[in-house]
């Protein structure tokens, strides 16, 4: 799903890009960066997320490695409930509301990582949404792919680059 999502924000990226009649700057590509990626990754992937640790528990636990049964998943389910919203909040509330949830998905995307490398270090538990782009892509490198278009967009923004 995770490649999913890239393709389609890409393609709305471009998209816009394409039909939007503005200069296209480094501050503006970025910014429609950024609200591709907050809107479409984060807050449809969130809402996604929510799903299925909410609707889909015991498979989506076994496909991290995890016991079915856990009522984790659902707080799991609940997190990526807020973050969606968050993400969605995104199309309509832009400055500072972006740099807070950039920072909030950072910091939960690596704590979710540390988590999964636990996992794999410890208990061999290479399992595909444990070890593979989930944890590479979604917990990783989206989220600090994000952040840092957030501090160019700022420093942008503010003439001081």
């Amino acid at each position: 799903m995770i490649i999913f999502f890239l393709g389609v924000t890409f393609l709305a990226i471009v998209i816009h890009l394409l039909l939007d009649r503005q200069p296209k700057t480094a501050h503006k590509i970025i910014e429609i960066t950024l609200l591709y990626l907050l809107t479409i990754n984060f807050g449809l992937g969130g809402l996604l997320a929510f799903y299925g640790h909410a609707f889909m528990a015991d498979e989506v636990a076994r496909s991290i490695g995890w016991a079915p049964g856990s009522p984790f998943q659902y707080e799991m389910a609940i997190a990526n409930l807020s973050f969606g919203i968050l993400g969605f909040l995104c199309f309509w509330l832009r400055g500072n509301f972006w740099l807070a949830v950039g920072i909030a998905e950072l910091t939960f995307g690596w704590g979710a990582a540390v988590g999964h490398l636990r996992e794999m270090v410890l208990k061999g538990n290479f399992s595909v949404n444990n070890a593979g782009l989930v944890l590479w892509v979604g917990d990783i490198g989206l989220p600090l792919l994000v952040f840092v278009l957030l501090i160019i967009h700022r420093r942008l923004e503010q003439g001081n680059a």
